[in-house]
């Protein structure tokens, strides 16, 4: 049987590994550089072309322009126009691409036991939100009964512990059991790097409300896998 050809037509621009590996065709649709945190940054909803700029400080205009677009190309991401009296333009992930988050979350929790990697660099609002739920561990959460908000610069999330779940995306902190504020670098180091949270409190990087032996307990859910060894030189 005659296989159909429904894939679309690239461009021409585009390096292509032709090769039937599906791994290879994932390559050709996010392998550029960047695509994938594009991507990561919709994971949460649409963003405006300011806004994934500024959480990709390190993309400039034009490349950024190019990975959205070519995720356009590839049926991953979808322009949109938000209602009046704002009219602005967004992009967000179609239904397709959200499929990539558990993606994504293998290989960020896969690439955090390499030696090099770093958790104290810099980081997005979506980047830490996102690597809750891909870190949690649920069996220390046992018992959890609470709505946890978080305040990252202009944006707002709420996690909620229920029946043994966790679930954890955009929305209102108001109203809950306990809400961080303070950057995404800053809540990075209280789970991720064991900083002690009165030091980053007195510091001003990061600022509680609600209760503290819940907060300090949320750090702790998230353990990160041991290190991969380095192979001796010469072997």
């Amino acid at each position: 049987m005659k296989l159909q050809n429904v894939t679309t037509k690239p461009s021409p621009s585009r390096r292509r590994y032709d090769d039937a590996c599906g791994t290879a065709h994932a390559l050709d649709l996010v392998g550029e550089r960047w695509a994938l945190l594009v991507m990561r940054e919709l994971m949460l909803g649409s963003k405006r072309f300011s806004t994934l700029r500024a959480d990709l400080p390190g993309i400039s205009a034009n490349v950024l322009t190019q990975r959205l677009e070519g995720l356009e190309a590839a049926g991953l991401v979808v322009r949109r126009r938000l209602p009046p009296p704002s009219g602005a333009q967004v992009y967000e992930l179609t239904e397709w691409g959200y499929e990539a988050e558990p993606i994504i979350q293998t290989l960020g929790r896969w690439a955090t036991r390499s030696p090099d990697h770093d958790p104290s660099l810099p980081l997005s609002a979506t980047s830490i939100i996102l690597s809750f739920r891909t870190m949690i561990d649920l069996e220390p959460a046992k018992g959890i009964e609470a709505r946890i908000g978080f305040r990252i610069g202009k944006e707002s999330f709420l996690g909620s512990f229920s029946g043994g779940a966790f679930t954890i995306a955009r929305g209102p902190a108001e109203n809950a059991d306990l809400v961080f504020t303070g950057s995404a670098t800053a809540l990075a180091a209280a789970v991720y790097g064991g900083q002690d949270l009165d030091v980053l409190i007195a510091s001003g990087a990061l600022a509680i409300e609600g209760d503290r032996a819940l907060a300090e307990r949320f750090t702790t859910l998230f353990p990160l896998p041991a290190k991969a060894a380095r192979p001796e030189a010469g072997t």
